[in-house]
């Protein structure tokens, strides 16, 4: 038996009829670019989310990207942001010309760090001017928002949330992206809302943030063809946009399906590895079911002999990674970042998951953990 880490084909052939169905409407229609479809899922996504709007974009390092300029964040302003996480967070930073400010994680949710966040902030003035706080809900699991705006609102500072990986996570009974200023999401195929292909978007509750994203996402454009400001070109297209109003009508429910799993591992692995926490109040949404093992390496590589795929995200902190590795100062400890980074291991994880194949897995990593030599 084989068991994948991610199977996105598996969710295609659940939803086939409608997603099928959706595709032929829109080549029925003729209208590919900006349609009636992109109108219509930004409204269905931000009613989702709670009381604001949707900007649909190219991808999710786009929405990061243009929620920056959006903001008005520019060449050598100061983002402060966590090193683990996915590369698409600090591309997009560098890609609007700013600088990323590395913050070090709190080892029990893997996510930023308020104390570090305020040590970084204390230590980054002077060199640089710091414009905005991007958390990030990594893993589906929602970050200490409440402790990190008001962090960010004592220093002046907006928050973007990045929020990749956490459609629908719930914290104090809000739900992410809406609590900053702005939120970038990404519908990569593997998201929790994953197209079948690139898109992304972005949701704030402001409307002047909302008319400014709409101006930048096309040209400059405010009538056709005349651009009212320099702007760009990053559109999420008919099609993605009526596949994941088809999707997104499940997603409660693959939700919970997710939370079922992940209760599954961790009734049989509690105290034979690291496990994330939920905090108190929140809700997450599993994207990645990430666990902390000793010896890592050896221990995917006997689960890979049993047929059982693992991942690690992320295998290298990107402070110390090749292309940022010296030429970004860091300026707080990143000592539970570089921990982590050792130990991470990813399990299967998506809502087509037979339960019985997550129990089969978590049995065979708590073999392999109990045994001599893993």
């Amino acid at each position: 038996m084989t068991i994948a880490l991610m199977d996105p084909k598996s969710e295609y052939l659940a939803f086939r009829n409608e997603i099928d169905g959706a595709i032929a409407r829109v080549l029925n229609r003729g209208l590919y670019i900006l349609g009636p479809e992109v109108e219509a899922f930004e409204r269905e996504f931000a009613n989702y989310l709670g009381t604001g709007e949707t900007v649909g974009v190219g991808n999710g390092t786009d929405a990061i990207f243009l929620a920056l300029k959006a903001a008005g964040i520019g060449p050598g302003d100061g983002v402060l942001t966590v090193s683990h996480t996915a590369n698409a967070t600090v591309s997009a930073i560098e890609a609007a010309g700013a600088v990323p400010i590395f913050v070090d994680i709190d080892p029990t949710t893997y996510g930023m760090d308020p104390s570090s966040l305020e040590a970084a902030i204390h230590k980054a003035r002077g060199r640089v001017t710091l414009k905005a706080v991007m958390p990030v809900h990594l893993y589906g699991h929602p970050v200490d928002i409440d402790a990190i705006l008001a962090i960010a609102k004592k220093h002046g500072l907006p928050v973007i949330e990045d929020c990749a990986q956490c459609h629908g996570a719930k914290r104090n009974g809000g739900t992410t992206g809406t609590f900053g200023d702005m939120a970038a999401f990404s519908f990569y195929p593997t998201k929790n809302l994953g197209a079948l292909g690139d898109g992304g978007a972005v949701f704030t509750t402001r409307p002047e943030l909302a008319n400014r994203l709409r101006l930048l996402r096309e040209y400059g454009w405010k009538d056709r063809y005349i651009a009212a400001e320099p702007g760009y070109n990053t559109r999420l297209d008919e099609l993605q946009a009526a596949i994941l109003r088809e999707k997104l009508k499940h997603l409660k429910d693959q939700t919970e399906r997710r939370r079922t799993l992940a209760k599954v591992y961790r009734e049989h692995l509690q105290g034979l590895v690291q496990i994330p926490a939920e905090a108190a109040g929140a809700e997450s949404v599993y994207h990645l079911f990430v666990v902390g093992v000793d010896q890592r390496d050896s221990v995917r590589e006997r689960l890979k002999s049993q047929g059982i795929g693992t991942g690690i995200h992320y295998p290298m902190p990107i402070h110390l990674q090749p292309a940022y590795a010296g030429r970004i100062p860091v300026e707080v400890p990143m000592v539970h970042t570089e921990r982590a980074a050792g130990r991470v291991m990813s399990l299967p994880m998506y809502p087509q998951l037979p339960v019985e194949s997550a129990v089969k897995v978590a049995e065979v990593l708590a073999s392999v953990l109990r045994s001599p030599g893993a």
